[in-house]
């Protein structure tokens, strides 16, 4: 399963560099130099890193063979991967890669069938964890966030995450 780890943004400056969105949490290994990502359009790449920095709060990387302000332009809104199979097991027993997540079933704390984990959003606020309703023939997504209150277990061997959501959180 390929893994989003960064999504190009625009141009910066003239030298073929462009500001990348960062879709990981290690972009310091992600991006190192010599490091090859897959596209997302796949025309677009692969893309070999030649340098990478922070500057003002982003992401800047220079890519082999994007060498001016028009190649850069260019790979615009390209989504960069890595395959899941490549990356490091996690650590912390409260820590998991998005694609470990996927497709797992969820219930409620009291052991009812939810439905099914298919997404997870990262942003600003923390992340969510989407999940597809599917008890009594519901077919719909909420959005649920991805803290201890709320999701008190998740158990990827076993392919459950129990979630113990606010009254009226699912019928919203």
């Amino acid at each position: 399963m390929l893994l989003v780890v960064g999504r190009v943004g625009r141009a910066h400056g003239i030298r073929g560099e462009v500001l990348v969105a960062l879709r990981t949490d290690d972009p310091d290994a992600r991006f190192a130099p010599g490091t090859v990502l897959v596209t997302d359009p796949a025309e677009r790449g692969p893309l070999t890193v030649v340098s990478a920095r922070r500057h003002s709060g982003r992401y800047v990387v220079a890519f082999d063979g994007v060498a001016d302000r028009a190649a850069a332009e260019a790979l615009t809104g390209t989504a960069l991967v890595v395959e899941s199979a490549d990356l490091a097991p996690t650590v912390d027993p409260d820590e998991f890669h998005d694609a470990q997540l996927l497709g797992l079933r969820v219930q409620s704390a009291d052991g009812a069938d939810i439905g099914e984990l298919t997404d997870v959003v990262h942003g600003p606020g923390g992340d969510l964890l989407v999940v597809r309703l599917q008890a009594a023939g519901e077919d719909r997504e909420v959005l649920v966030p991805f803290v201890r209150e709320m999701v008190p277990t998740v158990d990827v061997p076993a392919g459950l995450v129990v979630i113990d959501p606010p009254e009226g959180l699912l019928q919203l």
